[in-house]
């Protein structure tokens, strides 16, 4: 295995904390997955998840802003229709 390290745990709150080492390289705010193995703590990292974009505050910021039509498709027949009045129901 690798490096051994020696580490003491300690009160923080209403919590019982260890610090970790900075020569393992472990980055801040990551989540870990705790768990109690044979008397063991096994710690794994959990996947980080990209956070999404919010647009939901964009919209109506770019007054004036025009959508360019598309050229690099057909119109739809349906759409061609409703726009001559050719709908038959």
């Amino acid at each position: 295995m690798g490096q051994e390290y020696t580490a003491k745990s300690f009160k923080s709150g209403n919590s019982v904390a260890i610090r970790v080492p900075a020569a393992l390289g472990v980055e801040p705010d990551r989540e870990w997955s705790i768990e109690w193995v044979d008397g063991n703590l096994v710690l794994r990292a959990k996947l980080q998840v990209k956070p999404k974009l919010d647009v939901s505050k964009f919209w109506g910021k770019a007054k004036g802003l025009k959508v360019p039509e598309r050229s690099d498709f057909d119109e739809r027949p349906s759409t061609i229709a409703a726009r001559e009045g050719n709908v038959s129901r």
